[in-house]
């Protein structure tokens, strides 16, 4: 299997609206049936060896969503034993959220989401969408492709620290896939943030991640931030020379493209050493404790290497 495999924003863009909206969809019951956990952490995907899932969500009788994107079915499985699934293709957003939603009733699972698209130009309810019915398996394979190939390397970047660092997971709402490291410092969001901003930037962090593009920035790319950002963090040195820092909202994002990465000569060690060096940048301007935290290889026993 190819390395990085070609992702062409507007190749798939038809397709990537209307999975971001399936996704979505799930998302908001995944939401809406788990416990909140300390900056979002229940909100986001996981990967399988097959797609994304929710994990277990509700009680008294535990239920999962799982995306198949090697057989392109949604599958909701309930602790006891009951099972239901679909076909991705030739769904449109609303009839995805149809069957879902019987699927939910049918099984005695009670949930209200807010049944429109988060944060999208065009926010049709989902009840409503019929636009949207854009699915092509080949490239949604190749998203599944990408997301658990960048998955590993988010998973080899993440063993070098030891301090407290989310998961690697996948966010429905923005569509990317990130780690972060937190530096261990309380400093509560910006002013005026909203509640979502709030609980996700309580601490002070070092984000990375992978995102597959948008209108603004029709191009794939690996990215890192430091929020709240530290006074000349754009001005840091970043590796290699061809990765930059660009404005965003108000701040700045490391930014190595995606095409850029998949066409050197180590495409996994060029990844690293970018999302090495903006972990730096901002640790050093944070004043992170950064040898403290480092696990090297994922190793953090002092005696290893006496024993």
């Amino acid at each position: 299997m190819e390395l990085f495999p070609a992702m062409p924003y507007e190749e798939w863009l038809e397709t990537k609206d209307t999975f971001h909206r399936f996704a979505q969809i799930v998302g908001k019951v995944r939401l809406a049936a788990s416990p909140r956990r300390n900056h979002w952490w229940n909100v986001p995907f996981h990967l399988t060896g097959r797609g994304l899932t929710t994990r277990p969500m509700g009680l008294p009788n535990p239920f999962s969503i799982d995306f198949d994107l090697v057989g392109h079915r949604l599958i909701v499985d309930r602790v006891d034993g009951r099972s239901a699934e679909f076909s991705l293709v030739g769904q449109s957003v609303a009839g995805f959220y149809a069957r879902l939603f019987e699927i939910l009733d049918d099984f005695g699972i009670d949930v209200e989401i807010q049944a429109v698209p988060y944060d999208m130009a065009d926010g049709t309810p989902f009840a409503q969408d019929t636009r949207h019915a854009a699915y092509d398996p080949v490239l949604v394979n190749r998203y599944w492709t990408v997301l658990s190939q960048v998955a590993q390397v988010l998973e080899r970047f993440a063993a070098d620290f030891c301090g407290k660092t989310s998961p690697v997971h996948h966010f429905w709402h923005t569509f990317d896939i990130a780690v972060t490291r937190f530096t261990g410092r309380v400093v509560g969001a910006a002013p005026g943030s909203d509640a979502v901003a709030r609980e996700a930037y309580s601490w002070e962090v070092i984000s990375a991640g992978f995102w597959f593009g948008d209108e603004e920035r029709p191009w794939p790319a690996f990215y890192s931030y430091t929020a709240p950002e530290p006074n000349g963090l754009h001005e840091q040195p970043l590796w290699p020379d061809w990765a930059a820092w660009i404005p965003s909202r108000g701040s700045h994002l490391a930014v190595l493209k995606y095409d850029d990465a998949r066409q050197s000569d180590d495409p996994v060690t060029t990844v690293l050493g970018f999302l090495a060096s903006a972990y730096q940048a901002g640790a050093k301007l944070t004043g992170c404790d950064a040898a403290r935290l480092a696990s090297v290889d994922g190793v953090t026993d002092p005696y290893l290497e006496s024993t």
